[in-house]
């Protein structure tokens, strides 16, 4: 019995501090073992979700390819557009447009650095609204004027052009150090490239030849252009003249009766002025002698040119004058005064001679006639093709029709049909890439 007891007394041992030591280490192993089996575990989790997310952005990315080559973004007619062709002429359009207003964008409120669906057009209508139409307008022009050749067996080799298309997008990829390639994408969508691009160039550049064609064939008469001359001389005729503005310095807050003493004060300095020149004295002379400190520069010289204007149009005499210029009752030697109440200036105004070089109105008439004719004629054949938003991106489609009217004109052909719609892309680079 005294064994056993002695036996308990050792089990029952209390545990010295080497043996709390290694119980602790113990412990503190155990607990590492787990957390890296916990590690291992989520790690796995982690990379298969990763894994996951990269197949599933290579599926989306190879879907979203195939579908811009293969798949209708929108149909004009009985034509599917795919995504790749759309880019081309909607980076076309806006290239276009970009370089036909260049500096004068900022005041239309286009900043071309920022995303045009978050700039305002209209009230209801964004810039990536209003290129969408625009687009979409030339589209719809090529596919009518390419259907209408065909239907009237018109051909056009395009070989020529393309040469011209690939040696000018060689020769701006180079000035830009990038590879062609790159140079495609860039300018005409992510999926861009020589292959795909050509059919559309193609298709534009014969659109554009049968335009032309049109034009050629509906040229006017003799008879119909001097008819059109008659009614629209002022558009076509130049004038020499000489003129000398008396400028008021009224406030802007300035009152109408603090104006209209301004004016009267600049009247009696501009007759002053008139009855100098129609009693003999030299125009240039009066102009030095009545113009102000820091313009005395402007006239006199041994040209005595300052206050002379050659071949000026109608558009570009000061609208306070051009009138009276225009008048057909002038004749040389004609001296008059003239009001301007909208800039409160005085002019005095010698008439010196009109002319009009017949052969450049005569040939500029017969171009304006040929290509509104041919502008009618394509206008009809489009109204032929309805617009399907396939992808639902054309929101300028859901745009009340008197919203969109002002931008109409974009599309539209009249005097400058040949140049806007069905016009042939600018190349500016590009490199054949397989699909």
């Amino acid at each position: 019995m005294s064994n056993n007891k002695q036996t308990e007394e050792k089990s029952e041992k209390v545990m010295t501090k080497y043996d709390r030591k290694m119980e602790k280490r113990r412990i503190e192993e155990e607990k590492e073992r787990k957390a890296q089996k916990r590690l291992k575990i989520g790690s796995i989790v982690i990379i298969a979700a990763i894994a996951a997310a990269i197949v599933i952005s290579i599926g989306l990315s190879a879907y979203s390819k195939y579908s811009a080559l293969h798949n209708p973004y929108i149909k004009i007619g009985d034509h599917d557009v795919t995504r790749v062709e759309y880019d081309y002429y909607y980076n076309n359009s806006v290239n276009s447009y970009i370089s036909m207003y260049g500096s004068f964008l900022s005041y239309m409120g286009l900043d071309t650095s920022s995303d045009f669906s978050k700039q305002q057009y209209t009230d209801n209508m964004t810039w990536k609204d209003y290129f969408d139409q625009m687009t979409v307008s030339q589209i719809t022009q090529v596919k009518a004027l390419v259907d209408d050749a065909a239907a009237q067996g018109f051909t056009y080799d395009t070989a020529e052009d393309m040469s011209a298309f690939d040696t000018e997008l060689a020769a701006q990829a180079e000035s830009e150090s990038v590879s062609q390639a790159e140079a495609y994408t860039s300018l005409y969508g992510q999926y861009a490239t020589a292959e795909r691009i050509r059919p559309f160039a193609e298709e534009n550049m014969l659109a554009t030849a049968y335009f032309e064609h049109l034009t050629e064939i509906n040229k006017p008469g003799d008879e119909e252009v001097q008819e059109y001359y008659e009614a629209n001389k002022n558009n076509y005729d130049k004038v020499d003249y000489r003129s000398f503005p008396f400028r008021g310095n009224a406030a802007e807050d300035a009152s109408e009766e603090d104006i209209a003493k301004v004016m009267d004060e600049l009247k009696v300095k501009a007759e002053a002025m008139e009855k100098a020149v129609k009693a003999g004295e030299d125009f240039e002379a009066l102009c030095v002698e009545n113009a102000i400190d820091d313009q005395k520069d402007l006239y006199g010289g041994d040209d005595k040119e300052g206050s002379l204007i050659e071949g000026g149009s109608y558009s570009a005499a000061p609208a306070a004058i051009s009138d009276w210029l225009f008048d057909e009752a002038r004749k040389e030697g004609d001296t008059t005064i003239l009001p301007d109440e909208t800039n409160h200036n005085y002019y005095v105004v010698e008439f010196i001679k009109r002319s009009n070089d017949e052969q450049t109105t005569n040939s500029s008439i017969s171009s304006t006639l040929a290509n509104q004719k041919a502008g009618e004629y394509m206008n009809g054949l489009t109204e032929k093709y309805e617009v399907t938003d396939v992808a639902g991106d054309m929101k300028y489609l859901t745009i009340p029709e008197t919203s969109t009217e002002s931008t109409e004109s974009a599309g539209e052909t009249g005097e400058d049909a040949g140049d806007g719609t069905a016009a042939e892309s600018t190349p500016e680079a590009a490199e054949t890439e397989s699909e």
